[in-house]
Protein backbone atom coordinates (compact mmCIF):
# COMPACT_ATOMS: atom_id res chain seq x y z
CA UNK A 1 0.00 0.00 0.00
CA UNK A 2 1.49 3.48 -0.85
CA UNK A 3 2.37 5.66 1.91
CA UNK A 4 1.14 9.21 2.27
CA UNK A 5 3.30 12.00 2.95
CA UNK A 6 0.62 14.41 3.28
CA UNK A 7 -3.30 14.80 2.90
CA UNK A 8 -6.15 17.20 3.60
CA UNK A 9 -9.93 16.20 4.21
CA UNK A 10 -12.99 18.56 4.40
CA UNK A 11 -10.66 21.79 4.77
CA UNK A 12 -12.06 24.69 5.15
CA UNK A 13 -10.76 28.46 5.25
CA UNK A 14 -12.00 32.59 5.33
CA UNK A 15 -9.90 35.57 6.15
CA UNK A 16 -13.41 36.86 6.70
CA UNK A 17 -16.55 35.14 8.42
CA UNK A 18 -18.65 33.67 5.63
CA UNK A 19 -16.36 34.21 3.02
CA UNK A 20 -15.01 30.99 2.09
CA UNK A 21 -11.72 31.31 -0.16
CA UNK A 22 -12.22 27.14 -0.03
CA UNK A 23 -14.49 24.82 1.39
CA UNK A 24 -14.28 21.07 1.75
CA UNK A 25 -11.13 20.66 -0.37
CA UNK A 26 -9.39 16.93 -0.08
CA UNK A 27 -6.48 15.29 -1.09
CA UNK A 28 -3.34 13.01 -0.70
CA UNK A 29 0.03 13.26 -1.40
CA UNK A 30 1.86 10.15 -2.10
CA UNK A 31 5.31 9.82 -0.65
CA UNK A 32 7.70 10.13 -3.53
CA UNK A 33 5.24 11.86 -6.26
CA UNK A 34 4.50 15.39 -7.76
CA UNK A 35 1.50 17.47 -6.87
CA UNK A 36 0.25 20.39 -8.71
CA UNK A 37 -2.16 22.71 -8.12
CA UNK A 38 -3.65 24.86 -11.10
CA UNK A 39 -5.92 28.02 -10.88
CA UNK A 40 -6.35 31.08 -12.30
CA UNK A 41 -5.44 34.22 -9.99
CA UNK A 42 -7.48 34.84 -6.81
CA UNK A 43 -8.78 30.79 -6.58
CA UNK A 44 -6.99 30.07 -3.19
CA UNK A 45 -3.82 28.60 -4.20
CA UNK A 46 -1.23 30.82 -1.87
CA UNK A 47 -3.93 30.13 0.52
CA UNK A 48 -3.81 26.62 0.53
CA UNK A 49 -0.16 26.41 0.36
CA UNK A 50 -0.35 28.37 3.42
CA UNK A 51 -2.51 25.82 5.21
CA UNK A 52 -0.68 22.88 3.96
CA UNK A 53 2.51 24.58 5.80
CA UNK A 54 0.40 25.57 8.91
CA UNK A 55 1.02 28.68 8.25
CA UNK A 56 -3.23 29.77 8.06
CA UNK A 57 -5.22 27.42 10.71
CA UNK A 58 -7.94 25.86 9.14
CA UNK A 59 -11.65 26.66 10.14
CA UNK A 60 -12.81 23.60 8.92
CA UNK A 61 -11.18 20.01 7.96
CA UNK A 62 -7.41 19.13 9.04
CA UNK A 63 -4.28 18.78 7.44
CA UNK A 64 -1.76 15.73 8.67
CA UNK A 65 1.79 15.23 7.86
CA UNK A 66 3.65 12.16 7.59
CA UNK A 67 6.90 13.74 7.31
CA UNK A 68 9.37 16.97 7.27
CA UNK A 69 8.49 19.56 5.14
CA UNK A 70 10.22 22.84 3.94
CA UNK A 71 8.98 25.90 1.64
CA UNK A 72 10.50 27.09 -1.30
CA UNK A 73 9.16 30.44 -2.69
CA UNK A 74 9.32 31.88 -5.82
CA UNK A 75 12.21 34.29 -6.39
CA UNK A 76 12.89 36.95 -4.45
CA UNK A 77 15.78 39.62 -3.80
CA UNK A 78 18.18 39.94 -0.53
CA UNK A 79 18.79 42.94 1.15
CA UNK A 80 22.94 42.12 1.38
CA UNK A 81 25.49 40.03 -0.51
CA UNK A 82 25.25 37.01 0.78
CA UNK A 83 27.22 34.37 -0.99
CA UNK A 84 25.53 31.33 -2.20
CA UNK A 85 26.42 28.91 0.56
CA UNK A 86 25.44 31.47 3.10
CA UNK A 87 21.85 31.04 1.65
CA UNK A 88 21.66 27.82 1.49
CA UNK A 89 22.88 27.47 5.66
CA UNK A 90 19.91 29.88 6.09
CA UNK A 91 18.32 26.33 5.49
CA UNK A 92 19.91 25.07 8.43
CA UNK A 93 18.77 27.98 10.49
CA UNK A 94 16.53 25.95 13.33
CA UNK A 95 19.26 23.41 13.79
CA UNK A 96 21.74 25.86 14.73
CA UNK A 97 19.71 27.68 17.03
CA UNK A 98 19.48 31.29 18.55
CA UNK A 99 22.80 32.93 19.12
CA UNK A 100 24.39 30.53 18.03
CA UNK A 101 27.00 29.71 14.34
CA UNK A 102 26.68 27.16 11.71
CA UNK A 103 28.39 24.30 12.74
CA UNK A 104 30.94 22.05 10.25
CA UNK A 105 28.33 19.52 10.33
CA UNK A 106 25.62 22.58 8.85
CA UNK A 107 27.97 23.52 6.50
CA UNK A 108 28.55 19.69 5.32
CA UNK A 109 24.81 19.52 4.62
CA UNK A 110 25.00 22.69 2.83
CA UNK A 111 27.65 21.72 0.22
CA UNK A 112 26.01 18.96 -0.11
CA UNK A 113 22.24 20.31 -0.76
CA UNK A 114 24.37 22.28 -3.23
CA UNK A 115 26.39 19.05 -4.99
CA UNK A 116 22.59 17.47 -5.37
CA UNK A 117 21.70 20.47 -7.57
CA UNK A 118 25.08 20.55 -9.31
CA UNK A 119 25.99 23.97 -7.93
CA UNK A 120 28.77 23.11 -5.38
CA UNK A 121 31.00 25.20 -7.98
CA UNK A 122 28.92 28.14 -7.47
CA UNK A 123 29.34 28.82 -3.00
CA UNK A 124 31.39 31.21 -2.73
CA UNK A 125 29.40 33.49 -5.31
CA UNK A 126 27.23 36.48 -4.57
CA UNK A 127 23.65 35.55 -4.40
CA UNK A 128 22.55 38.68 -6.30
CA UNK A 129 25.11 37.89 -9.17
CA UNK A 130 23.30 34.60 -9.91
CA UNK A 131 20.84 34.15 -13.04
CA UNK A 132 17.10 34.08 -12.11
CA UNK A 133 17.84 29.69 -12.64
CA UNK A 134 20.38 29.75 -10.67
CA UNK A 135 18.83 31.69 -7.75
CA UNK A 136 16.23 29.44 -8.10
CA UNK A 137 17.77 25.99 -7.89
CA UNK A 138 19.83 27.89 -4.98
CA UNK A 139 16.46 28.51 -2.63
CA UNK A 140 15.97 24.65 -3.86
CA UNK A 141 19.44 23.67 -1.99
CA UNK A 142 17.99 25.34 0.84
CA UNK A 143 15.26 23.87 1.35
CA UNK A 144 17.08 20.54 0.91
CA UNK A 145 19.29 21.73 3.57
CA UNK A 146 17.24 21.35 5.71
CA UNK A 147 16.86 17.97 5.94
CA UNK A 148 13.24 18.12 4.36
CA UNK A 149 11.36 15.25 2.46
CA UNK A 150 8.61 17.31 1.87
CA UNK A 151 8.57 20.32 -0.82
CA UNK A 152 6.28 22.84 -0.93
CA UNK A 153 6.88 24.88 -3.81
CA UNK A 154 5.00 28.33 -4.69
CA UNK A 155 4.98 28.92 -8.30
CA UNK A 156 8.64 27.36 -8.91
CA UNK A 157 9.06 28.66 -12.56
CA UNK A 158 7.61 31.89 -12.12
CA UNK A 159 9.74 34.92 -14.12
CA UNK A 160 12.08 32.52 -15.41
CA UNK A 161 12.75 32.17 -18.83
CA UNK A 162 12.02 28.79 -21.46
CA UNK A 163 15.37 27.36 -20.29
CA UNK A 164 15.45 27.66 -16.29
CA UNK A 165 11.18 26.55 -16.79
CA UNK A 166 12.58 23.34 -18.11
CA UNK A 167 15.76 22.80 -15.55
CA UNK A 168 13.67 23.51 -12.70
CA UNK A 169 10.76 20.77 -13.91
CA UNK A 170 13.19 18.16 -14.61
CA UNK A 171 14.32 18.71 -11.00
CA UNK A 172 11.07 18.37 -9.59
CA UNK A 173 10.63 15.24 -11.44
CA UNK A 174 14.45 14.00 -10.60
CA UNK A 175 13.95 14.96 -6.66
CA UNK A 176 10.45 13.00 -6.72
CA UNK A 177 11.51 9.84 -8.94
CA UNK A 178 14.97 9.21 -8.27
CA UNK A 179 15.87 10.60 -5.10
CA UNK A 180 12.13 9.48 -3.09
CA UNK A 181 11.01 13.64 -2.20
CA UNK A 182 7.71 14.66 -2.10
CA UNK A 183 6.89 17.81 -3.74
CA UNK A 184 3.40 20.36 -4.20
CA UNK A 185 3.59 23.17 -6.42
CA UNK A 186 1.39 25.98 -7.88
CA UNK A 187 1.44 26.65 -11.15
CA UNK A 188 -0.53 28.83 -13.58
CA UNK A 189 0.94 26.70 -16.56
CA UNK A 190 -1.02 23.05 -17.22
CA UNK A 191 1.40 22.04 -19.93
CA UNK A 192 4.20 22.20 -16.59
CA UNK A 193 1.81 20.02 -14.02
CA UNK A 194 1.10 17.78 -17.04
CA UNK A 195 5.26 17.43 -17.52
CA UNK A 196 5.90 17.24 -13.97
CA UNK A 197 2.90 15.75 -12.29
CA UNK A 198 1.50 12.63 -11.10
CA UNK A 199 -1.51 14.03 -9.31
CA UNK A 200 -3.26 17.82 -9.85
CA UNK A 201 -5.83 19.64 -8.56
CA UNK A 202 -7.71 22.01 -10.27
CA UNK A 203 -8.91 24.93 -8.26
CA UNK A 204 -12.27 26.57 -9.52
CA UNK A 205 -14.02 27.92 -6.73
CA UNK A 206 -15.00 27.87 -3.11
CA UNK A 207 -16.25 24.55 -3.56
CA UNK A 208 -15.62 23.29 -6.61
CA UNK A 209 -12.46 21.60 -7.30
CA UNK A 210 -11.05 18.22 -9.31
CA UNK A 211 -8.41 15.97 -8.06
CA UNK A 212 -6.79 13.35 -9.19
CA UNK A 213 -3.87 11.82 -11.39
CA UNK A 214 -2.58 14.33 -13.98
CA UNK A 215 -3.87 12.53 -17.11
CA UNK A 216 -7.47 12.28 -16.13
CA UNK A 217 -7.37 15.65 -14.61
CA UNK A 218 -5.68 18.10 -16.89
CA UNK A 219 -8.55 17.44 -20.06
CA UNK A 220 -9.46 20.04 -22.77
CA UNK A 221 -12.68 20.46 -21.44
CA UNK A 222 -11.82 20.83 -17.43
CA UNK A 223 -9.07 23.53 -18.41
CA UNK A 224 -11.73 25.74 -20.44
CA UNK A 225 -13.96 25.09 -17.44
CA UNK A 226 -10.95 26.31 -14.80
CA UNK A 227 -9.67 29.51 -17.29
CA UNK A 228 -12.35 30.18 -19.84
CA UNK A 229 -9.57 29.38 -22.15
CA UNK A 230 -9.87 26.96 -25.26
CA UNK A 231 -6.62 24.60 -24.58
CA UNK A 232 -5.75 21.77 -27.26
CA UNK A 233 -3.92 18.48 -26.38
CA UNK A 234 -0.97 17.83 -29.14
CA UNK A 235 0.65 14.66 -29.10
CA UNK A 236 3.75 14.49 -31.57
CA UNK A 237 7.19 12.51 -31.51
CA UNK A 238 10.41 14.41 -30.65
CA UNK A 239 13.71 12.23 -30.36
CA UNK A 240 12.14 8.99 -30.40
CA UNK A 241 9.51 9.85 -27.81
CA UNK A 242 5.83 9.87 -27.75
CA UNK A 243 5.28 13.77 -26.28
CA UNK A 244 1.61 15.32 -25.17
CA UNK A 245 1.41 18.77 -23.96
CA UNK A 246 -1.34 21.41 -23.78
CA UNK A 247 -1.22 24.62 -25.75
CA UNK A 248 -3.65 27.47 -25.62
CA UNK A 249 -5.77 29.02 -28.54
CA UNK A 250 -6.08 32.21 -28.47
CA UNK A 251 -8.36 34.28 -31.03
CA UNK A 252 -11.11 32.18 -31.53
CA UNK A 253 -13.57 33.38 -28.96
CA UNK A 254 -14.81 37.23 -29.09
CA UNK A 255 -14.26 38.80 -25.87
CA UNK A 256 -17.57 39.21 -23.66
Amino acid sequence: MTEQALSFDNLGFAYKPGQWVLRGYKGEIDRGKVFAVLGPNGCGKTTLLKLLLGALRPQEGSVIHNGRFAFVPQLFQVSFSYTVLDMVLMGRARKVGLFSTPSAHDEKAALDALRRLKLDDLASRPFDELSSGQKQLVIFARALATGADILILDEPTSSLDLKNQGTILAWVKHLAGKEGLTIAFTTHHPHHAHAAADTTMLMMGERKFLCGPTNEVITEEHLYDLYGVDMKRLRFEHKGRGIETFVAVYGVRSPD
